[in-house]
């Protein structure tokens, strides 16, 4: 069975974790592809996409603008385009409108992290993605309130107990795993 994904990765934070997703992905005997339109120039970011190389994992030199072309190569969609640095005016700038144009089509299933691209990170509605799953970052953001997909996980063991207990994030993780099912 081919573990094929495609990582989208916007040019802020949430794409740097899109890097490593990937990385962590290939880890973990899966395929996964990267699109990374715009690379940043900061020093981490640069050292995260040379790991991503030097594990030879492809990067994209365009997005298919064919969605059925992205449904036929892939199991699934991370989506690490905005997160929660999505702010009013980023979405609709470029790379990003292009990648949530496209995002919108997508049938195969989207795997968002933290907050999905084009979701409004506090009260409000949804935006025009529907991932099926969701991976929240250190702590479920308000937001998470309103999805409706099919698994919601928490990656967040890293998270030292004094601010566990202060945010209240009392969500328990076996034996050495580093997500856990919400």
């Amino acid at each position: 069975v081919a573990r094929t994904l495609l990582v989208l990765c916007g040019p802020a934070q949430t794409g740097a974790i899109g890097l490593v997703c990937a990385r962590h992905l290939r880890c973990f005997d899966y395929e996964p592809t990267i699109f990374y339109p715009r690379r940043s120039p900061d020093p981490l970011f640069k050292d995260f996409t040379t790991q991503c190389e030097k594990m030879d994992i492809p990067f994209l030199s365009y997005l298919p603008t064919e969605v059925q072309l992205i449904n036929d190569a892939y199991n699934a969609v991370v989506d690490a385009v905005l997160g929660p640095e999505g702010t009013e005016g980023t979405e609709g700038t470029e790379p990003c409108a292009a990648i949530l144009a496209t995002l919108r089509h997508i049938r195969i299933p989207i795997v968002s992290l933290d907050v999905p691209s084009g979701w409004t990170p506090g009260a409000g509605g949804t935006g025009d993605i529907s991932p099926a799953v969701l991976v929240s970052l250190a702590a479920p953001k308000e937001v998470t309130r309103r999805f409706q997909g099919r698994r919601h996980f928490l990656a967040g063991r890293f998270v030292p107990e004094e601010l566990r207990r202060k945010f209240g994030i009392g969500a328990e993780y076996p034996g050495s795993d580093c997500v856990v099912a919400l």
